[in-house]
């Protein structure tokens, strides 16, 4: 009987914690409209049906994860300028497109 009760509080605690997760992405989302590939369409629509998400939620998804893997992809390029030593290891200024990208993100974020 004691395992019961734990079990429940946990799955209580996991659908809690799932609905905490659910309102934090959604409360972030802003709304946006755009123009994509019918094929593109499609695809998005076959997924929405498949996990049974709506077509908006799994387009967030999508877009968020390959926004972060492209500032990952970034290429870090090395300035003239050092800017802290860690390790023994002199780390110079990126001079690479992050920094450009960063400060326009800073100014939308200003301006909002």
């Amino acid at each position: 009987m004691k395992g019961n009760k734990t079990m429940g509080k946990e799955s209580l605690s996991a659908l809690l914690h799932e609905w905490e997760n659910r309102a934090r992405k959604i409360n972030g989302r802003q709304e946006e409209t755009l123009s994509i590939y019918q094929s593109d369409s499609v695809k998005l629509k076959a997924l929405a049906t498949m996990y049974n998400l709506p077509k908006a939620d799994i387009v967030a998804a999508l877009l968020h994860e390959a926004l972060n893997e492209l500032e990952a992809k970034m290429p870090y390029v090395p300035g003239n300028k050092v800017i802290r030593i860690e390790d023994g290891e002199e780390i110079y200024e990126d001079k690479g497109p992050m920094p450009r990208y960063l400060a326009e993100q800073k100014k939308l974020l200003d301006v909002s």
